[in-house]
């Protein structure tokens, strides 16, 4: 069974941010294999949780759940509004809480909304680097949308929606069919850490004097690298 888990940080309801993380589920619920099980999270319907945990330590049941909820997703699709040039302080609240060691190695899909333009660079700029940071594998496309072109059906969002669901399908499927599943991290020590990437590198022969066929082949494919 693969398992989605979709986590939305809108600040309203309905919100933009709500309705962008529902077409990128719907376009990635049609690329990855049945039996599929989603698990939506409304990160503002546990914001005085969040708060509390954050403050006092103490995590609420209803919000454990939905931390692993996320820790045993196959796959995450992560929608924030945009304030101030970046993520919302309430997703990046909700962020803090996941334990790092969980998230290595997760494919995850990136979206933002925000009311123009002119923020569109926040994916890149603050989300990715953050996801960078717990080492997912981040697709290579991200999606961005403005409530204008939500509401008029912006045909360039499509085409990004799309790339991004085959991007994220085909990371699963990768994941699914590794011999040996990459490793979590264990330890922030540098020398460490490239010492495992090493021999996730060796195990999954990401050489171009060997190609690996199969899975991973579909992701060159998909991503569209030389």
């Amino acid at each position: 069974m693969t398992t989605l888990t979709v986590v939305s940080a809108g600040m309203r309801a309905p919100s933009t941010t709500r309705m962008l993380a529902d077409e990128l589920t719907e376009a990635v619920c049609t690329r990855l294999p049945e039996p599929l099980t989603v698990t939506s999270i409304e990160v503002r319907d546990y914001a005085q949780a969040i708060t509390d945990a954050l403050l006092g330590g103490f995590t609420h049941p209803n919000l454990a759940e939905v931390i692993a909820s996320v820790k045993d997703a196959d796959a995450l699709i992560v929608v924030s509004p945009t304030f101030q040039g970046s993520y919302s302080g309430l997703f990046k609240s909700f962020i803090d809480l996941l334990p790092p060691t969980d998230l290595v190695h997760k494919p995850v899909l990136l979206g933002a909304t925000g009311s123009s333009e002119r923020h569109s660079l926040v994916i890149e700029h603050a989300m990715r680097p953050l996801f960078s940071y717990l080492r997912t594998m981040t697709t290579p496309t991200g999606v961005y949308m403005t409530t204008s072109a939500l509401s008029r059906g912006n045909e360039n969002v499509r085409a990004h929606i799309d790339r991004a669901a085959d991007e994220l399908a085909a990371f699963v499927r990768l994941n699914a069919t590794t011999r040996n599943p990459l490793p979590a991290a264990v330890t922030d020590d540098p020398t460490a850490m490239a010492i495992e990437m090493d021999q996730a590198q060796a195990e999954l022969q990401l050489n171009r004097d060997e190609p690996v066929g199969g899975a991973f082949d579909e992701v060159v494919r998909t991503l569209g690298w030389p």
